[in-house]
């Protein structure tokens, strides 16, 4: 029997039609989509039928359009997409139509930053202590519980890409005149979590994790994301087997059960603090991004998308997998800001890693600088050994130079 599946994203971008191309590819399944842009090219014949919106984050529009679909090819089997911006919106768009899957009120949970910490907190899980701030008032209350250093971001942000670090009194003020916060539109203002970044990804099916991965940040994000001249590095190492494993696999485990995940993908950013103490940050409910998603899959050799929609869109598991590899990704920036003028030591690079690169991204000549930590471009590397790969990223970054003007 023919199952309806319609895939939504707002547009068609190369990470995210990895996923609607497994979907494609699973048996008996008719890929349906909802998109502002349409795809190109190969991309456009996975889908047997598209409906354009006018706004691809729109519970509406997702409704509308699905409603639209169902005219067309029949009740739909299930309704996903990968992106943490539309998540809330495709659980409401599930309520209201009947379609299985995360519910509003988990997938809210999961995308409201404070809410999300206060339930784990109330699970007894480590997390930054953290409060809304509507006011100047609030944001002083705050540092007298905290101290300085503090971060700020919106309650649905992600992760470090709209966080930024608060010093003093100045600086707070500053961005509170800048962010103007109020009742309505409150800023999550949260203890600033010192140690080292580390993420911890599941495939949940049915409410049970039955599968997870650990990946060091190198440095933490927003430490990137602080100064221009660092060139960020994640690594999977290749065993995880280790005791100081232990903790974190229980916290991360724990975190997925306490905020009610039925089925799909968790990415859980954690930090071990200088007293070895450990903290969650933040949980989401989708696949990782910054490549992490591809390099799960490297480590373990499985095609993680295939097992997403096959957690989404079947509520099924192939695994297990084991952890074959060691696998890191170097992400491409340099000093400056502007276009991307040139890229040196290209060859140099390729001649000290040879053999070891699985997928590369270079820098585009005559693109704007990117202001996110991954950066311009990437270099992802794999090999048995942990140590062999941690020495080829620190050979990338140290040999690879972007030049901007």
């Amino acid at each position: 029997m023919i199952r309806n599946v319609v895939f939504a994203a707002p547009f068609p971008l190369e990470t995210t039609m990895r996923f609607a191309r497994a979907a494609a590819r699973l048996p008996n399944v008719r890929l349906l989509a909802v998109m502002q842009e349409a795809p190109k090219g190969e991309d456009a014949r996975i889908f047997s039928d598209l409906v354009r919106v006018s706004d691809g984050l729109s519970t509406q529009d997702l409704v509308d359009a699905c409603r639209v679909l169902t005219k067309r090819h029949g009740p739909i089997h299930r309704l996903a997409g990968i992106l943490e911006p539309l998540q809330v919106q495709l659980a409401e768009a599930r309520h209201v139509l009947g379609i299985p899957g995360t519910d509003p009120k988990t997938a809210d949970l999961f995308r409201d930053k404070a809410r999300m910490k206060d339930a784990l907190r109330g699970a007894g899980l480590p997390t930054a202590r953290h409060k809304l701030v509507c006011s100047w008032k609030d944001a002083e209350d705050f540092v007298n519980e905290v101290g300085f250093p503090i971060v700020m971001k919106p309650p649905a942000g992600m992760g470090a890409k709209a966080t930024f670090r608060v010093n003093d009194v100045p600086s707070l003020r500053g961005a509170l005149e800048a962010i103007q916060p109020s009742d309505a539109r409150p800023v999550l203002a949260e203890e600033f979590l010192k140690g080292r970044e580390f993420s911890f990804e599941t495939i949940t099916i049915e409410g049970k994790p039955l599968f997870h991965s650990i990946s060091h940040y190198l440095p933490a994000c927003l430490e990137v994301l602080e100064n221009p001249w660092i060139q960020w590095q994640c690594l999977l190492p290749r065993d995880l087997s280790g005791p100081e494993y232990d903790a974190p696999k229980k916290m991360g485990l724990a975190a997925v059960s306490a905020l009610g995940l039925d089925s799909g993908f968790t990415h859980m950013e954690w930090f071990q603090r200088t007293d070895e103490s450990l903290a969650i940050g933040e949980i989401a409910q989708r696949p990782p991004g910054a490549n992490i998603t591809r390099m799960t899959g490297l480590a373990h050799d499985f095609d993680p998308y295939r097992a997403w929609a096959r957690a989404v869109i079947d509520q099924a598991f192939d695994g297990p997998y084991e952890r074959k590899y060691a696998v890191g990704c170097a992400y491409l920036r340099g000093m400056g800001r502007g276009r991307v003028a040139r890229v040196l030591g290209i060859d140099a690079a390729q001649e000290k890693v040879a053999g070891l690169i699985e997928e590369f991204k270079l820098p585009t000549v005559g693109a704007p600088k990117s202001d996110s930590y991954e950066g311009d471009g990437f270099v992802i590397v794999k090999h048995r050994d942990t140590d062999v790969v941690r020495a080829a990223l620190k050979a990338i970054v140290e040999t690879i130079r972007v030049e901007y003007v």
